[in-house]
């Protein structure tokens, strides 16, 4: 009767969000005048020969002029035809290449001898926002239910944060990075534990471990640079950054690891409280071993996770860098260095985070039977 139940529920909310993904498909494609930036779709597009290029280090590439036959979506002038002029290359760096029906918004809109023209300023890609956001939220629904439910919440609540940390310090012009960043780490943990978790044993261990784990491995990462004079560490190569690089790069390794050290850490306070109820005579020390057990095993895929995504950030830098006659030495130290620092500071974290989730979840175990 349950599982009857179960499925009724399930299926009453699949076909729930079936109506509200097309509900929002549906706005999405037609939301043009809530914009005030011109919107046009793409009726015509003719492509001239493509034009070889070649560089100095001998890159070869093709560009393409398109000039294309657009209606208005939107503004005073909806309906009316506007040619635009438009070139990509082949591989499309800073570019993008337009078809029939594509959707782009416009810039310098102007009348040429009674003809609209003007300038491509991107393609309008709130509908494919939209999908995957949908998509995303609908298996984290189906597949999680009530867990998922308040995952999402949680990531939620987490944005809105982050959004106004990052208008804090704005505010503030970086003068108190650390302190924003690190108060916001504190409230991403406690947040999305509570959520996820609830105020449970689980939860506080989680949470401990997770704050132990985090804060030790900054604090020996920022003590080694500090020893080293941040030899070898560039900071110029953050790109675009208007403020003080050193306490910005500190706040990012801090929350990047931030992800990683909670994963582990209510990875291993599951399965202690887990053992727990199969057995629950088991003791302080044999919670304790299979916490480290544990946390052998899944520390090593994780520190590599953290490395891949610190690596695959720089990618198509180095790449650019590579192309164009630089040294690996150089494309290394520009591109890949910090994100090799952050990886090494976010593995210290993961592994401190193994001994003390363990002890951490031994000792709340240890007081009474679940």
């Amino acid at each position: 009767m349950v599982t009857i139940q179960w499925s009724r529920q399930r299926t009453f909310l699949l076909i729930g969000m079936i109506i509200c993904g097309l509900a929002a498909m549906l706005f999405v494609t037609h939301n043009q005048r809530l914009y005030r930036q011109p919107i046009a779709q793409v009726v015509q597009v003719t492509n001239e020969k493509p034009q070889r290029t070649e560089d100095q280090f001998k890159n070869v590439d093709h560009q393409t002029n398109q000039e294309l036959i657009t209606i208005l979506m939107n503004g005073k002038r909806r309906g009316n035809k506007v040619k635009v002029q438009n070139t990509f290359s082949d591989s499309q760096p800073m570019d993008q290449q337009y078809k029939v029906g594509d959707r782009l918004f416009l810039s310098q809109l102007k009348t040429n001898h009674g003809k609209l023209s003007a300038n491509p300023a991107g393609p309008k890609r709130d509908t494919v926002v939209v999908f995957l956001s949908w998509l995303v939220i609908t298996i984290l629904l189906l597949t999680m239910g009530r867990a998922g439910t308040f995952a999402l919440i949680s990531v939620v609540i987490n944005t809105i944060l982050f959004l106004l940390a990052v208008s804090l310090d704005l505010h503030n012009q970086g003068n108190h990075v650390l302190l924003i960043f690190s108060t916001l780490a504190l409230i991403f943990t406690f947040i999305s534990l509570l959520l996820v978790l609830g105020p449970t044993k689980k939860m506080l261990a989680t949470l401990g471990a997770t704050i132990i784990g985090t804060a030790v491995a900054i604090l020996i990462g920022v003590l080694v640079l500090h020893l080293t004079h941040n030899r070898g560490v560039y900071y110029e190569s953050m790109q675009y950054v208007t403020q003080v690089p050193r306490p910005l790069f500190i706040a990012e390794i801090l929350l990047g690891s931030l992800g990683a050290v909670m994963d582990e850490s209510s990875d291993i306070v599951a399965t202690l409280f887990e053992l727990k109820r199969i057995d629950p005579t088991v003791t302080r020390m044999q919670l304790f071993m299979s916490g480290r057990s544990v946390g052998k095993s899944i520390m090593g895929p994780l520190v590599n996770v953290l490395f891949l995504i610190f690596m695959a950030d720089t990618f198509t830098n180095s790449l650019l860098y590579l192309k164009n006659g630089n040294s690996w030495g150089y494309t290394f130290s520009m591109n890949m260095s910090l994100g090799m620092v952050q990886s090494l500071i976010s593995g210290i974290g993961i592994v401190l985070a193994v001994p003390v989730v363990s002890i951490l979840g031994a000792i709340l175990l240890g007081r009474r039977n679940r």
